[in-house]
């Protein structure tokens, strides 16, 4: 068989993530660290697991309708109004998915025609691009810099919108920076979209994860701007749900009913024993929550600290669970560091280029791992750094 001439030239074309490239380097050496992948260490609750249990005890293992269970969804409509202020209808404008990520495919793919540009602020997230290029789409890099607190400025997407602009992905709270739009912030985004006919689609995830007192602001609250935007959530970050593969999109019908349709032909619904787990998460699990953010938040100003310490800058994030240092002082590329940061001291970060050619000259380092397991490694960073 002639492989090459065989599969696609498109996905032949893109490159894998550069995250999980770090990632499977650890998994094949002993004693590594690794502080790469954007995973909670907390288990899953307690009553979250219990209604998953009891769910497979009464052989409640059926399709559910490709929306989701009306349960799931009901709760969704209920805990978004009460989280970000903005009322959706579990009939029609509320689609459960396997992840957020599947959302952010739908999302893209119901939006984009060939040539069609997307707006994407970097660094960032990896697959928005990807995921733009296999529908046709150009992706359009808005570059986001240290200097503004990695935000998305006004000036900046005004800069990019062209004729051909269809829709800006807004990925904040920010993977891998921790940046976070406040509603000023966004006002003045919303100022630009108004009188466009231009999507949004913003990736709220990490929405839950704030410090400081500033709560999370979804674009979608403010005046006029709920018709244009779809918003990105689930369950893998706030509640420690990763590997029940659980995400869910808000949408006016008029786009979710598009993504409606390619969810139902490639996935038919999302995993039915986590849905019914997912209700318990949104009713009954707030405190849970707000101990893993406590946590996330000591571990995010101890993260800072150690890492000033050893001289490297480092943005204060005010979201997620990532610290995005700079390592230009080293004389290394991000990629450079890295290779050596785990062949020399065994311990895995990111490249700050995997997120974006703007990410050149800072790593991703995660936080959502014990203290203990971030302290040896900072020590071993440390090590590494002054030689």
């Amino acid at each position: 068989m002639n492989y090459d001439s065989l599969l696609s030239d498109k996905i032949k074309s893109l490159k894998p993530s550069g995250i999980r490239k770090f990632f499977d380097i650890a998994a094949t050496m002993d004693d590594v660290i690794s502080l790469s992948v954007g995973e909670p260490d907390f288990k899953t609750p307690w009553r979250v697991r219990r209604s998953a249990i009891t769910s497979l005890e009464k052989g409640r293992t059926s399709y559910t309708s490709n929306s989701g269970t009306l349960a799931l969804r009901e709760a969704i409509a209920t805990y978004t109004a009460k989280q970000i202020g903005v009322t959706y209808s579990p009939v029609d404008e509320i689609l459960v998915t396997v992840g957020g990520s599947e959302a952010i495919d739908l999302a893209i793919r119901a939006l984009v025609n060939l040539g069609d540009e997307v707006l994407i602020p970097e660094p960032c997230f990896v697959c928005y691009s990807p995921i733009t290029e296999m529908a046709g789409g150009v992706p359009v890099p808005l570059v986001t810099r240290e200097e503004n607190g990695f935000k998305l400025t006004a000036e900046n997407l005004k800069s990019k919108i062209t004729d051909k602009t269809k829709a800006l992905v807004l990925p904040f709270p920010n993977n891998p920076t921790g940046a976070v739009m406040t509603e000023s912030d966004l006002l003045a985004i919303a100022e630009v979209l108004k009188g466009t006919n231009i999507a949004v689609i913003s990736d709220e995830i990490y929405s839950e994860l704030t410090y400081g007192g500033d709560k999370h602001v979804s674009i979608a609250s403010l005046p006029n701007m709920r018709e244009r935007v779809v918003v990105i959530n689930g369950f893998s970050k706030a509640f420690a749900m990763t590997g029940w593969r659980l995400g869910y999109a808000l949408a006016p019908k008029p786009i979710l009913s598009q993504m409606l349709k390619l969810h139902q032909f490639a996935i038919m619904c999302a995993p039915t024993t986590s849905q019914l787990a997912a209700v318990t998460a949104l009713t009954d699990c707030a405190d849970d929550v707000a101990r893993m953010v406590d946590e996330y938040d000591m571990r995010r100003r101890l993260c800072v600290q150690l890492l000033a310490d050893m001289g490297l800058p480092c943005f204060t994030p005010g979201g997620a669970f990532y610290v995005f240092p700079n390592i230009t002082k080293t004389g290394l590329t991000s990629e450079e560091f890295c290779v050596r940061l785990i062949n020399e001291k065994k311990v895995a970060v990111v490249p700050g280029s995997a997120f974006g050619a703007s990410g050149e000259g800072y790593v991703r380092i995660s936080y959502a791992y014990s203290l203990k397991h971030i302290g040896e490694a900072m020590k071993r960073i440390a090590e590494f750094v002054n030689q």
